[in-house]
């Protein structure tokens, strides 16, 4: 005791600031052997103990997750600290590492005709160049056609006609200053021969109203239903004089043509009926003009006007398939 009569606070330190506080672990927590006790001044927490006495020495968790601190009453997950899996669990031991993924398949650059062996690029090659050259000469055909007379269409004007007709023709007639202003229409009748020997004259049957009424309404009608009749007749005057005389020698194919189409169109109506033989056809065509609009002061006549075609004899192999 000094000469105040205190405690000399040299020697014993911890009577100057009152009883130490204790540095026990958290109950149920074994103090760790080597573990420093608290610094003075720090107040302990209650409930929380320190950071090496809170984190007892686990075999097998690795360093990171022994570094980290624990908070009371905060879940591993939430302090950044992965939950530990169960190294006894049976599924840990069952578990197999995922396959890796399957390979992606080389890339080839080449693509089109260049994927293609050498024999089929050379193939394709030789296809390409005749089409084109088809294309080449049909477009050169089609000009000589619609272009004025010249020196090739006068050398080479039947070889450009073959080719053109009938599927290319190409005219002028929409957009001519008169353009075609009369309706023509092709009828036939047929003198057929019954099994007793009695012949009988059909009436007329109108050819053109029957590919009119296929033709409308059809969205995409086809060629025949719009040309094959109409062009056989115009190609039949073309090739005939006004008393129905071939004139040139396509006036007889022109007429085999008109005949063979009005045989056809019967057979498909069933002209001849049940044992009928077809024996002769007759052709005519009724012509009437297209009424002028109601503004218009032109006066026409709308009388029809018919041109009728002599008889003509049906060929034996032609009647048969008929009957067939």
């Amino acid at each position: 005791m000094d000469a105040y009569g205190g405690t000399d606070a040299q020697d014993h330190p911890g009577a100057a600031h009152g009883p130490q506080p204790q540095h026990d672990s958290a109950p149920g927590v074994p103090s760790q052997a080597g573990v420093p006790p608290q610094a003075p001044g720090v107040p302990s927490q209650a409930g929380v103990p320190s950071q090496a006495a809170a984190a007892p020495s686990q075999v097998g968790v690795p360093p990171e997750a022994a570094a980290a601190p624990s908070q009371a009453g905060v879940p591993p997950e939430a302090a950044g600290v992965p939950p530990q899996a169960d190294r006894h669990h049976p599924s840990d031991r069952a578990a197999a590492p995922s396959p890796d993924p399957p390979a992606a398949p080389p890339f080839d650059p080449r693509a089109g005709v260049a994927a293609l062996s050498p024999r089929y690029q050379i193939g394709v090659a030789l296809a390409l160049a005749v089409v084109a050259v088809t294309v080449c000469a049909h477009i050169g055909m089609v000009f000589l056609h619609v272009a004025p007379s010249n020196t090739v269409t006068k050398r080479h004007g039947q070889a450009i006609d073959d080719w053109i007709y009938p599927e290319f023709e190409q005219n002028w007639k929409l957009f001519a200053p008169n353009p075609l202003q009369q309706n023509i229409a092709v009828q036939v009748r047929a003198q057929v021969s019954s099994p007793s020997g009695d012949i009988r004259t059909t009436g007329w049957y109108d050819l053109s109203a029957e590919d009119g009424r296929a033709i409308d309404g059809n969205l995409l009608p086809s060629h025949t239903q719009q040309n094959e009749l109409r062009r056989a007749w115009d190609f039949f005057v073309a090739t005939h004089g006004g008393d129905n005389r071939p004139v040139g020698l396509r006036g007889s194919l022109s007429e085999n043509y008109l005949r063979r189409i009005v045989e056809l169109r019967l057979s498909r109506e069933d002209a001849t009926g049940e044992h009928g033989v077809l024996e002769r056809v007759q052709v005519r065509s009724r012509t009437t003009n297209v009424r002028p609009p109601a503004w218009s002061r032109e006066q026409i006549s709308l009388k029809p006007f018919y041109r009728v075609l002599p008889w003509w004899s049906v060929p034996v192999d032609e009647a048969r398939e008929g009957v067939e």
